[in-house]
């Protein structure tokens, strides 16, 4: 499974299916979809307007060339000649079996069957299947084309080596598959879900708090813990210098004392759904799906890149998917040195990008040239580097959250510890946004002071002069 351009089937295509259609076909994957409900290719076209928007700002670097997306009449047709099937029908598993036998007729025996399944166990789904081995749990959360996690559940009946070949596939299309190392009932993320809410519905039957007052608790408080440090390095930190330890010592007693209704669920009968409908109404029913999801998507994107800045969690591994997917440092005419989407916090109150962040695309583009030139991390590491001495930056049109732009850059002088560069900011559709000229020094790190490049730098800092016609 080689091919410069694989192809993914998705079976089902609802928000979760959707979702999946819009990483895939995102990351470079052709997709066929297929879904009987008529409305399909308009539902499916609105989640893959919001994941064009969102999922390019996460990244610094563009994304793979976009694939092809087609929808189908028939399961066959999707699936034939297809490397990858996800399923994400609804939960019923005599509807499953039915699919998984339609797909099967039709795939290629090398090929992955994922399901999408939130409760389902590999074994229960692989009941009756011409090839058992071919089916795993591959269960996400919505947004799937933001949200890394994804349970990857083989079940006891699997190939090692298609297991293999799926973490390596969803790892390619950005996605952090946690290996669920045994057979459970709803896997392991959504159990904690179902006990949270759980202990929700008890909370509003009881008339101890709202809909909107519950995920105040969450969303202001320990939600953003987790987001980061997930619950055992939570309770690790609170334990002090003392540790997890501490911790159990103080707060383990609890265990026993009636807080929770966990092994207790409420009715959910008439009157406790319209109190429940009623409240989050209350809450959200100003803002319509379009807008909520926008807004989720944009707090989602400034949170993973907040901790993209600090190297850390889910931030950890979108800089290494960007290390995968950026583009080879090489010269071209014209020299594009930045290629991305502006992200939703680079912009300020008048709706458009800040003049601090136009510095960091001109301070990005400089970097490019500079690893091009050989002034790489090991250069920087070696006691040598070039510094921005002066800028002129011209803003000459608006461009705002989700917009894509790339940097031409021409390199004006290149000689002794001199290196000018002009760079041009331009939009999509090649309108020049903003302009910079640049002058950076070659200097030492060690005495801070200028001096003389290397001499295999400064010949290709020469030579790039040179080629861009510096002084003719």
């Amino acid at each position: 499974m080689t091919d410069a351009r694989q192809t993914a089937a998705i079976i089902g295509g609802g928000v979760i299916g959707g979702g999946w259609a819009a990483r895939f076909l995102l990351m470079g994957w052709d997709v066929r979809v297929h879904d009987p409900d008529p409305e399909a290719e308009r539902k499916i076209g609105d989640v893959l307007a919001g994941a064009r928007r969102a999922l390019p700002m996460l990244y610094d670097v563009a994304l793979p060339d976009e694939g092809t997306l087609t929808f189908h009449n028939s399961v066959g047709e999707a699936v034939t000649g297809a490397a990858w099937v996800q399923e994400s029908v609804p939960e019923r598993l005599d509807l499953k079996h039915r699919v998984f036998a339609e797909i099967q007729s039709h795939l290629d025996p090398e090929a992955v069957i994922g399901s999408s399944t939130s409760g389902f166990k590999p074994s229960e789904l692989q009941q009756g299947a011409k090839d058992p081995t071919q089916i795993l749990v591959t269960h996400p959360f919505n947004p799937v084309y933001l949200l890394p996690l994804v349970e990857l559940v083989p079940g006891d009946t699997h190939d090692p080596r298609a297991v293999a070949w799926a973490e390596e596939v969803l790892t390619g299309l950005g996605m952090a598959p946690l290996r669920v190392r045994a057979e459970i009932d709803a896997h392991i993320a959504d159990r904690f879900l179902e006990a949270v809410w759980r202990e929700a519905l008890w909370l509003i039957k009881d008339g101890i708090a709202t809909t909107a007052e519950i995920d105040e608790a969450i969303r202001m408080g320990f939600g953003l813990r987790w987001a980061q440090m997930g619950l055992f390095e939570t309770y690790r930190i609170a334990g002090g210098e003392a540790g997890m330890r501490h911790f159990i010592e103080q707060f383990g007693p609890a265990l026993a004392w009636p807080w929770t209704k966990l092994m207790d669920v409420p009715e959910l009968d008439d009157a406790l759904i319209d109190r429940i409908a009623a409240q989050s109404d209350a809450q959200s029913g100003h803002l319509s799906i379009r807008e909520l999801e926008r807004l989720r998507d944009d707090n989602l994107v400034a949170m993973l890149r907040a901790l993209r800045q600090q190297g850390s969690a889910a931030g950890a591994h979108l800089n290494a998917h960007e290390a995968q997917i950026a583009p080879a440092i090489a010269d071209a005419s014209p020299l594009v040195t930045v290629r991305r989407t502006v992200p939703v916090d680079w912009t300020d109150y008048n709706g458009h990008m800040n003049e601090g962040r136009y510095g960091q695309v001109f301070s990005d583009a400089a970097d490019f040239v500079m690893r091009l030139v050989g002034a790489d991390a090991d250069y920087i590491a070696s006691g040598l580097s070039y510094f921005t001495v002066e800028t002129t930056v011209k803003y000459l049109a608006e461009t705002h959250a989700g917009a894509p732009f790339h940097v031409v850059t021409q390199v004006l002088e290149g000689a002794g510890k001199k290196l000018k560069l002009y760079h041009e900011m331009r939009g999509e559709d090649g309108t020049v946004q903003a302009t910079c000229e640049q002058m950076l020094i070659h200097v030492s790190l060690e005495t801070r002071r200028s001096c003389p490049p290397r001499a295999d730098v400064e010949k290709k800092v020469e030579e790039l002069a040179a080629s861009h016609g510096a002084g003719a």
